[in-house]
């Protein structure tokens, strides 16, 4: 018997999370979808290799030997994609993997090729530094100034396109910048971004966060940037 082709591509990069990565896997496989879920080990140095051992039958799992970012680990693991639809998903339990079938429920009808779950429809989640708070409605504003596009968050790790509108932007980001480059490029192409709202919990650098305010700079340069360059 045939296998059968997963309706959606779960894009997992993951570098150090071995505390959260069995309970965001277990949450993942228990979702009301088709599912092919890809983790990519972004050189971890913990024991997030022997964490994802006990998920090889029910996964893919990609290994960069030295961290390359969250960008090009988005990349590897797009080569591999089989779904109609990819979404990507975190390793650090900020966002709810129950709220994915929502996500993407409006690609699977035919109703939009870019959803993105917003973390703002209802203004800004407690727990948020004031710096990422800031950086953030400064995006928003960056879109709406370069592009002519409201949309309430920019950022948003829940960003869920038609995989084949995802290779036709032909990406070339290797950190944090994977959001802004498929922000400008989606928008570029003519797609409507559609907004989901969602719940997020944010955690802090002692907690393992990764981005900083000061990934800012290479946010909106990357803005800028595809605004008018070719892909």
């Amino acid at each position: 018997m045939a296998e059968t082709e997963p309706e959606v591509t779960v894009l997992v990069p993951a570098l150090n999370e071995e505390a959260t990565l069995g309970p965001l896997l277990d949450r993942l496989l228990e979702l009301p979808l088709t599912l092919q879920v890809i983790v990519i080990d972004d050189g971890s140095t913990d024991a997030t290799p022997e964490v994802l051992a006990a998920y090889r039958d029910r996964i893919t799992v990609l290994r960069n030997d030295k961290p390359g970012g969250k960008g090009a680990a988005i990349r590897h693991g797009l080569a591999q994609a089989r779904g109609q639809v990819v979404v990507i998903q975190d390793a650090d339990l900020e966002y709810f993997p129950e709220e994915l079938p929502a996500i993407v429920a409006p690609i699977l009808r035919g109703e939009a090729n870019v959803v993105y779950g917003t973390r703002f429809r209802n203004g800004m989640p407690r727990g948020m530094a004031l710096p990422n708070k800031m950086v953030n409605k400064l995006l928003v504003w960056a879109v709406a100034v370069l592009y002519f596009r409201r949309i309430t968050d920019e950022a948003t790790c829940y960003k869920a396109f038609r995989r084949d509108l995802l290779e036709r932007m032909h990406l070339v980001c290797h950190r944090f910048e994977f959001c802004p480059e498929v922000t400008a490029k989606a928008i570029r192409l003519g797609e409507r971004i559609v907004e989901v709202p969602i719940r997020y919990v944010p955690r802090n650098k002692e907690a393992g966060k990764k981005i900083r305010w000061t990934d800012a700079p290479e946010a909106f340069w990357t803005l800028l940037r595809h605004r008018f360059g070719k892909f």
